[in-house]
C-alpha cells in the first residue's frame, strides 16, 4: 500500500484507504500529513517532559491547533502547504527546546527533515502513521483519541479567531498527544483519555459558542431564501463566522451578493450578519453535492475551513479560494496580514466579471434553534410535552455524505411519527431540512441548531430539559439519538456526549473502521453505542 487512512466514514470498503482517498486525497498529501500528526505528538511530548506553562507558548498553541485542523477530511489537499507547516512546526520545536535538558524522548520529537525529498522520505518510514502501532486495540484507542482532538483543534481554532481561548485546553491538547506515544499506557489508560478528550469537547464548544453569541448575538429563528437573485455572487463555504464576517464587510455597497453554502448556513441566523443588504441566501445542499452546484453557481467560492471535494473541472478551479487551514493545490490562498485581515479583493473583483448564479431551488427554509432561543420557548416546549403534543424528540446531527445508503435518514425523518420532533446540527440536516414536516403547536418539527459545533447546543438543551422535568438522569428524556458521522469534528461531537453521560446512541451509515473488535464492544458494552440497520426496524426499536 502506498498510505492508509481510515479517519473517515466513507473509507474504502470500511477498511481504510491504501492508494487514493476516497476524498480525492492523494498518497503523498496523506503520508506528509501523518508526518505533521507526527510532528505535533513529539513537541507536546516536549512540552509535557518540560513541564513547560501553556500560556507562555502563544505562536505554537495557534500552531498546534492549525496543524491538527489542516489534516482533517476535505481541509487541506496542498502538500506544499503541508510541508510548510512542517517546517515550522520544527522550527517552533527547536527554539523550545534550546535551554531544555530533556532524555528519552520519542523520534518524533527529534527528528530532522529540510527538504521535499526529505520529508517523503521521513513520511514513508515504518514509524510514521497509523500503522506505525502494531497493537489493534492500542492502535484504534490512539486513532479514536487523536481523531478527537482533530475535532476540538478545529473548534478552539475557531474560537481563537474571534479572541477567545483557555490555557487548560491546549494543556489536554499537548497532554493527549503526549499520551499517544506512551507505550506504558493500557487500554484502560486509553479508554479513560477517551472520555477525558470528550470532556474537553464540551469545553473547546462552550468556548466557541461563547465566542460566536458574544460578537454576533444569540442565533434567532431566521427564514432562509434558497432562490437566487440577478445580482453576481460569491459563495462561501465552511465554518468560520470572521471570514463571513470580513468578506460582508468587504461585499457591501459593491453589488455583489453574497450566499452560504453547505456548513455557512447557520450564518444567517446570527444578528450581527442581518445588516447586510447583500447577504441574500444559501445556494445548493450539502457539501457533497458541491460538484454539480458550483457549476451553476458560476461565481468564484471561498472555502474558510473543510468540506473541500477536489473540483473535476479548470474553469471550477479557477474560481475556487482558500483561507485559514484549508487549501488545494493551484487555488488562490489568502492569508491574514499582521492584525488578522484578510483582503478579499481579488474574490470580489472576479465576481463581478462573471455571471450571476443559475437558480436551482426556489423557497424558505427555517433555522436558528440554537439553545438560547429554544430556551425562551420551554414554556411551550414544555407544556407540549406535558400534554402529549410532543411524544419524543430526536437528535439527527452530525454530518452527510455521498453514500447510497445515507438516504436512511432522508426515510427516517419522513416515517417519524407527526409527534415527534427532531433536533439537529450539521450538514446532516441537509438530507430533511427542506421537507415539509410541518410543526407541533407552531414549534417546528425540524428544529435546526446550526453548525456541527453547534451540537452543543443540543446538549445544552438536554441538560435544560432534564432540570425543568426534574430529572436525575439525562437518558430519562424523552430523547433519541440517532446520529450521522463522516468526519473528525463527529468524532468530538460523539466523545462530548459520551462524556456528558448520552447511552445509547446509534451511529451510522456505518461504525467507524478505526474502531478495533475489542474497542467496539467496549462502547457498545459500556455506553449502547449501536449502528443502524433499516428504517422500519430502527423506528420500532426507538419507539418501543
Amino acid at each position: 500500500m502506498s498510505m492508509f487512512c481510515y479517519q473517515c466514514q466513507e473509507t474504502a470498503k470500511n477498511e481504510g484507504c491504501t492508494v487514493v482517498g476516497v476524498c480525492g486525497k492523494k498518497d503523498d498529501v496523506a503520508n506528509i500529513q501523518d508526518l505533521l500528526i507526527y510532528t505535533t505528538k513529539g513537541i507536546s511530548q516536549i512540552v509535557k517532559k518540560g513541564d513547560l506553562d501553556v500560556k507562555t507558548l502563544n505562536e505554537l498553541n495557534h500552531e498546534m491547533l492549525t496543524s491538527l485542523f489542516m489534516t482533517i477530511t476535505n481541509a487541506n489537499f496542498d502538500r506544499k502547504a503541508v510541508e510548510n507547516q512542517i517546517k515550522k512546526m520544527l522550527s517552533l520545536r527547536d527554539e523550545l527546546v534550546k535551554d531544555l535538558d530533556l532524555d528519552e524522548l520519542h523520534d518524533s520529537a527529534t527528528f530532522q527533515v529540510s527538504t521535499s525529498d526529505e520529508m517523503e522520505e521521513k513520511a514513508n518510514s515504518d514509524e510514521v502513521g497509523v500503522l506505525a502501532t502494531e497493537n489493534v486495540d492500542v492502535r484504534s484507542l490512539r486513532e479514536l483519541i487523536t481523531y478527537g482532538l482533530k475535532g476540538l483543534a478545529a473548534y478552539a481554532e475557531h474560537a481563537v479567531n474571534i479572541g477567545k481561548e483557555e490555557g487548560e485546553i491546549y494543556d489536554f491538547v499537548y497532554e493527549a498527544l503526549a499520551a499517544t506515544l506512551d507505550d506504558s499506557l493500557s487500554a484502560d489508560d486509553l479508554t479513560a483519555l477517551t472520555l477525558k478528550t470528550g470532556e474537553y469537547g464540551v469545553k473547546a464548544m462552550a468556548l466557541l459558542d461563547e465566542a460566536n453569541t458574544s460578537k454576533y448575538g444569540n442565533p434567532e429563528i431566521t427564514e432562509v431564501n434558497i432562490g437566487v437573485k440577478d445580482n453576481p455572487a460569491i459563495l462561501i463555504s465552511g465554518h468560520d463566522l470572521v471570514d463571513l464576517e470580513m468578506l460582508l464587510e468587504q461585499t457591501k455597497g459593491t453589488g455583489v451578493d453574497v450566499y452560504t453554502h453547505g456548513e455557512m448556513l447557520p450564518g444567517h441566523y446570527y444578528p450581527a450578519f442581518k445588516k447586510y443588504d447583500n447577504f441574500v441566501g444559501n445556494y445548493g445542499g450539502s457539501w457533497w453535492k458541491q460538484i454539480t452546484e458550483f457549476e451553476t453557481f458560476n461565481g468564484p467560492i471561498l472555502f474558510t475551513t473543510n468540506c473541500i471535494v477536489p473540483p473535476k473541472s479548470d474553469e471550477v478551479k479557477s474560481r475556487i479560494y482558500t483561507t485559514g487551514a484549508a487549501g488545494f493545490p493551484g487555488c488562490e490562498h489568502i492569508v491574514p496580514d499582521e492584525n488578522g485581515k484578510k483582503d478579499f479583493s481579488i474574490i470580489i473583483e472576479q465576481a463581478k466579471s462573471l455571471k450571476s448564479p443559475e437558480e436551482i431551488e426556489t423557497g424558505k427554509i427555517v433555522g436558528g434553534f440554537a439553545h438560547n432561543q429554544v430556551v425562551e420557548l420551554a414554556d411551550k416546549v414544555v407544556e407540549a410535552v406535558k400534554s402529549g403534543a410532543i411524544k419524543q424528540f430526536f437528535v439527527m446531527a452530525g454530518c452527510d455524505g455521498r453514500m447510497k445508503s445515507r438516504e436512511y435518514y432522508t426515510e427516517f425523518a419522513e416515517k417519524l411519527p407527526e409527534d415527534t420532533v427532531i433536533l439537529t446540527a450539521g450538514c446532516a440536516k441537509y438530507r430533511y431540512n427542506k421537507l415539509n414536516l410541518g410543526d407541533i403547536g407552531g414549534i417546528p418539527r425540524v428544529l435546526d441548531a446550526g453548525q456541527c459545533n453547534d451540537s452543543y447546543s443540543l446538549a445544552v438543551i438536554a441538560l435544560k430539559l432534564k432540570e425543568i422535568f426534574e430529572l436525575n438522569d439525562i437518558n430519562d428524556l424523552p430523547i433519541s439519538y440517532n446520529i450521522a458521522w463522516y468526519e473528525q469534528k463527529a468524532v468530538i461531537v460523539l466523545l462530548a456526549l459520551l462524556s456528558l453521560g448520552v447511552k445509547d446512541i446509534h451511529l451510522g451509515p456505518t461504525l467507524p473502521a478505526f474502531l478495533s473488535e475489542n474497542v467496539a464492544n467496549v462502547l457498545v458494552d459500556k455506553f449502547g453505542i449501536a449502528g443502524i440497520g433499516e428504517v422500519e426496524d430502527d423506528l420500532k426499536l426507538f419507539l418501543g
